[in-house]
């Protein structure tokens, strides 16, 4: 199966999004310090992350890796079938991008990645640029917008929790 848009591997670059795409940059800071930070690598590389938050994650690897294929199931019927574009394992910087394959109700990337900057803080950034690619995804519209944010914030709060980081903000 073939990616459903041109770009791959676009979101490795901050604030990329090709034409025609929506973007999206959530970030979340999660708390400070190395072992903060090895938690939450851990938690978003080997997919705990997403399975905490309640989705079906089905990989055809326990670790994010490029060309690894993952199906997210939301409420257990709506299936999205992606295929891992990039990852990256810096000693401040860690986390992994997919891209959307057919069956997806959108079109597009997403990437999720820890880093720990010069003052030990540690955040999670969830970056994408997408557009709707089913019916239903185009006449959700701003509601299916709201909805990939508020996805994208509630993984900054269970990584936030997983990590044993800062308590809500």
């Amino acid at each position: 199966m073939s990616f459903t848009y041109d770009d791959v591997g676009a979101t490795r670059e901050q604030g990329a999004c090709p034409p025609g795409f929506r973007p999206m940059h959530v970030r979340t800071r999660l708390g400070e310090g190395e072992p903060v930070f090895r938690r939450a690598v851990e938690a978003v590389l080997t997919w705990e992350m997403h399975r905490e938050m309640g989705v079906g994650i089905d990989a055809s690897a326990e670790r994010a890796a490029p060309g690894v294929d993952v199906t997210v199931t939301l409420a257990g019927m709506v299936k999205a079938p992606c295929r891992v574009v990039w990852t990256l394992e810096e000693p401040r910087r860690a986390g992994w991008a997919y891209g959307t394959l057919p069956g997806h109700p959108e079109s597009g990337e997403e990437a999720f990645v820890v880093d720990r900057t010069g003052d030990g803080t540690v955040w999670l950034t969830v970056s994408a640029f997408s557009r709707p690619a089913k019916w239903y995804a185009k006449a959700g519209g701003p509601a299916a917008r709201a909805f990939q944010h508020a996805y994208a914030r509630r993984c900054g709060t269970v990584l936030r929790r997983l990590s044993g980081g800062d308590e809500e903000d």
